[in-house]
């Protein structure tokens, strides 16, 4: 699949990004590319942001594939079951850890990040070295959720902060990705 033939629904984690992540930078690329806008980035409601999320998603009129980080990883997990008819693919980047969830000011019901396999093709990616879930737990959670898995080796949290502003390595795998969707 081309991305051109698909609506690119992107969700950011928490505060919602800046301009000079990844992801932000790949909105203003892909032509086919929105960003999921939550109602208050700090209201951080699990039910609510699934709310949004699917309503986005229900609105497409082509298959969607979803970018996630952070946050919008688990947030996704959690929308899949109501998702599913539309998605064509999820790009999972640096989900967090379910202790981490646990230790930050959000809804206690983001965690446990859902383990079900999904029912679309889908791709996590996780860093060695990333504050908020060691690689076994990201590798782990692929396994589970039936997603390939890429290692990133040491990069963070794969945000603006760790120096993935453009993320190149991360387009070329996005790019293979939707090749085989």
């Amino acid at each position: 699949m081309r991305a051109a033939d698909a609506d690119i629904v992107i969700h950011p984690g928490l505060t919602g990004g800046t301009e000079d992540h990844w992801y932000s930078r790949w909105k203003k690329k892909l032509s086919t590319a929105r960003g999921v806008t939550q109602r208050d980035w700090s209201a951080l409601s699990r039910a609510e942001w699934v709310d949004t999320l699917t309503r986005d998603i229900a609105v497409s009129e082509r298959p969607v594939v979803v970018i996630a980080h952070s946050l919008g990883v688990i947030t996704t997990l959690h929308a899949a079951p109501r998702i599913a008819e539309k998605v064509a693919g999820a790009f999972l980047v640096a989900p967090p850890s379910d202790s981490v969830m646990l230790e930050l000011p959000i809804d206690p019901e983001f965690a446990p990040a859902p383990r079900a396999r999904l029912p679309f093709p889908a791709v996590v990616v996780g860093s060695s070295d990333d504050p908020y879930a060691d690689l076994l737990f990201a590798r782990h959670l692929a396994r589970d959720i039936g997603a390939a898995f890429i290692d990133a080796g040491a990069s963070g949290h794969i945000n603006a902060d760790s120096g993935h502003g453009p993320w190149p390595e991360g387009s070329l795998a996005f790019a293979n990705f939707m090749a085989k969707l």
